[in-house]
């Protein structure tokens, strides 16, 4: 589908989002699952795009030069390759986060391109709605005087409903969790005391695997399976997700001791 060329502001019907917020929080979840699919110089370009869109929420009609200029401008001298952003173009339409249309000028002749980024899927997972929006900081200490501030607010109102009904958020969440895994698993089920069973899953699977005491390898595993279960869930309803994530989790501790036992020479 071939569109005429314009001011952006013409584009407005193809936003998926209400509210540039809306759009971030999208991108972000995004790339909670997918950052991987991404080498470094294709990120870059996928995240400088993102900022193009900004105007109208998930839209953008910028020429390539323009982006490839921009990113060159921002890294003081150093960018990537029109082929390099092609790439990611290419990978993005593939995973369904972007949606690319040509456009043309009123002689007929080709123009920029529409670039649509579409909503994160959420089918099985909490609605918009209803998600924490990402803390910027990556502080611990911050997030912990967010608690603090969130508990005294509680505390000081009115009690309108029974307290022991209301789920409580991913800020009362255990500091027996790890921060980085808790960051992860939050954007898509923001309770606390889900956060806190996706990580006794890990545990679990981590001591039947003789691993519960590596911290680090435990926290990257745990990560990597939950956001396989995120990509499995955005395809297809699970009736039990957290079932399946420990499943990919134990299978992953099953092929690291028998990766372990080859290195050994057994």
């Amino acid at each position: 589908m071939n569109l005429k060329n314009g001011g952006i502001e013409q584009f407005q019907q193809y936003s998926q989002f209400s509210s540039l917020k809306e759009f971030n929080t999208h991108m972000e979840m995004w790339l909670a699952v997918h950052k991987d699919d991404f080498s470094k110089g294709e990120l870059v370009g996928l995240k400088r795009l993102v900022r193009f869109a900004a105007k109208i929420p998930g839209v953008c009609n910028a020429k390539i030069g323009t982006v490839l200029k921009a990113i060159y401008e921002e890294h003081n001298g150093y960018g990537i390759s029109r082929s390099t952003f092609k790439r990611m173009i290419q990978k993005a339409i593939g995973l369904g986060l972007l949606i690319v249309h040509e456009t043309e000028r009123k002689n007929g002749s080709q123009s920029s391109n529409l670039y649509i980024f579409q909503a994160f899927p959420t089918n099985g997972l909490p609605k918009e709605d209803d998600l924490n929006h990402h803390n910027k900081t990556s502080n611990p200490s911050k997030t912990n005087n967010i608690k603090i501030k969130e508990r005294k607010k509680m505390d000081s109102s009115k009690p309108t409903e029974n307290m022991n009904d209301k789920p409580l958020d991913y800020t009362y969440t255990s500091d027996r969790v790890p921060y980085s895994f808790s960051q992860v698993v939050r954007y898509f089920f923001p309770e606390a005391k889900q956060i806190e069973e996706f990580w006794r899953m890990a545990q679990i699977a981590a001591y039947r695997n003789n691993c519960e005491s590596q911290t680090d390898l435990v926290v990257n595993m745990a990560v990597h399976s939950f956001k396989q279960m995120i990509s499995k869930l955005k395809g297809s309803t699970l009736q039990k997700p957290i079932a399946y994530y420990y499943g990919i989790l134990n299978k992953k501790f099953e092929e690291l001791y028998f990766e372990e036992l080859y290195e050994m020479g057994f």
